[in-house]
C-alpha cells in the first residue's frame, strides 16, 4: 500500500530499549488518512506518528475496514515505488490483487500472508477484486537493516495454520508464538500474528523478553497488562516482558494483531514510500521514480497511470525519535 498523504511527514526514527521491565502499556490512537480517489477509502494509521514511530522494525501500520466497497469503491492503488522496506499484507475479509515489477501476480486473501521485499527498488499495485464486497485488513511495513536494504526484490506467500492456545486461536505469519513458527525469513527478529480471543477469555502468551510489542485491536475490547484497548487502538509494551496477558472484555470474539521485534537501533528516514538513511537518498529515489528509471521496474497488467510522487519538503528532512515511554 502507498502512503498517499499529500504532505507526508518525514521522521527519522530510533527505537530505544530503556531497560524498563515493568508491564506498562502505552496506548497509541490512530489517525484517519484517505487512501485516494474520488470516493477515498479511509485507513486508520497507527504508525508512524508522534506518539510512536517504531516497534522493532515495524514502521508503518494501516488498519482499514470493514469497508463496504459498494459505497467507497474499494482499494485501487496505482503502481508506486518502495525502497528499503518490506510490505506485509494481511486481510480479515475481501480480496486484493497484487502485481509488482518482479513479475509477481498474486491475491491477498484472509488468513494468508503476502510479503514483498523492495530492496534497492520495486514498484507494485494493489486493487480489490470484483468479488470483494467487504474489505477489511491491515497493511504493514518493515524497515530493512543496513546489510539488507540494497538486496534484490523478493515476494513470498504463506498460509499459516491456526493454533489453539488458552481460549485463543492464533495464526503466526512471521516469527514464533504459541509453539508455532512461520517459515518466512525476516531480516531482523520479528513477530507478526493474528489473535482471536473467545468471549470473556483470558490468555497468557510467552514472548521474547528482548522484543518490544504492539497489540493492534481490530474488534472487541481487549485488556493488555491492565490497560483496556478499544478497536483501532494499539497497546505498546517495551522490552523485558516474558509474558503478555490478554483478556477479551466482551461477550463476542475479539480480534487483534500482535507485532513484535528487537528494538531497531539504526537511524532511518521515512518519506512517502521510501525508507533511507538521509535526505539526499530520498531525493535521489524520488527523482528516479519521476524519470521512470529502471531502478523500480514496471508493473504489467494494471489499467492506469502510476502514482506521481508528492513534492519534497522545502527543508532538509528533520530527525524525529520515539519519545520516552510513560
Amino acid at each position: 500500500m502507498s502512503n498517499v498523504e499529500v504532505g507526508p511527514t518525514a521522521p527519522r526514527c530510533v527505537a530505544v530499549d530503556r531497560g524498563d521491565s515493568a508491564p506498562q502499556v502505552e496506548v497509541v490512537s490512530a489517525r484517519d488518512v484517505p487512501l485516494g480517489g474520488p470516493r477515498a477509502m479511509t485507513v486508520r494509521r497507527t504508525l508512524p506518528q508522534r506518539a510512536r514511530t517504531l516497534i522493532g522494525a515495524w514502521c508503518f501500520v494501516d488498519h482499514y475496514g470493514p469497508d463496504d466497497v459498494a459505497h467507497t469503491g474499494g482499494m485501487d492503488v496505482a503502481p508506486h515505488p518502495h525502497i528499503g522496506l518490506q510490505t506485509v499484507s494481511w486481510l480479515f475479509s475481501g480480496e486484493i490483487e497484487h502485481r509488482d515489477s518482479l513479475g509477481s501476480h498474486a491475491f491477498v486473501r484472509p488468513g494468508e500472508l503476502n510479503l514483498m521485499t523492495s530492496g534497492y527498488g520495486i514498484s507494485h499495485s494493489e486493487v480489490s477484486t470484483a468479488a470483494t464486497t467487504i474489505l477489511h485488513g491491515v497493511q504493514l511495513w518493515v524497515a530493512l537493516p543496513e546489510e539488507h536494504r540494497h538486496t534484490g526484490r523478493d515476494f513470498r506467500h504463506h498460509v499459516p495454520s491456526p493454533v489453539r492456545w488458552e481460549g485463543a486461536q492464533i495464526r503466526v505469519f512471521l516469527g514464533t508464538l504459541a509453539g508455532d513458527t512461520s517459515p518466512v525469513p525476516t531480516c531482523t527478529p520479528l513477530l507478526g500474528a493474528e489473535l482471536v480471543l473467545a468471549p470473556r477469555a483470558t490468555t497468557t502468551l510467552p514472548v521474547n523478553t528482548g522484543f518490544e510489542h504492539g497489540l493492534l485491536v481490530d474488534q472487541g475490547d481487549i485488556r493488555l497488562a491492565g490497560a483496556l484497548l478499544r478497536p483501532a487502538e494499539l497497546g505498546y509494551t517495551g522490552t523485558g516482558n516474558a509474558t503478555l496477558t490478554l483478556t477479551n472484555e466482551t461477550d463476542a470474539p475479539a480480534r487483534a494483531v500482535l507485532l513484535g521485534g528487537v528494538p531497531f537501533e539504526e537511524r532511518i528516514v521515512m518519506w512517502w514510500n521510501f525508507i533511507g538513511r538521509g535526505h539526499e537518498e530520498i531525493v535521489e529515489a524520488r527523482q528516479a521514480w519521476e524519470q521512470a528509471s529502471d531502478r523500480f521496474g514496471s508493473v504489467d497488467g494494471y489499467d492506469g497511470a502510476p502514482l506521481p510522487a508528492p513534492a519534497l519538503p522545502n527543508a532538509t528532512i528533520a530527525p524525529r525519535k520515539n519519545p520516552p515511554r510513560h
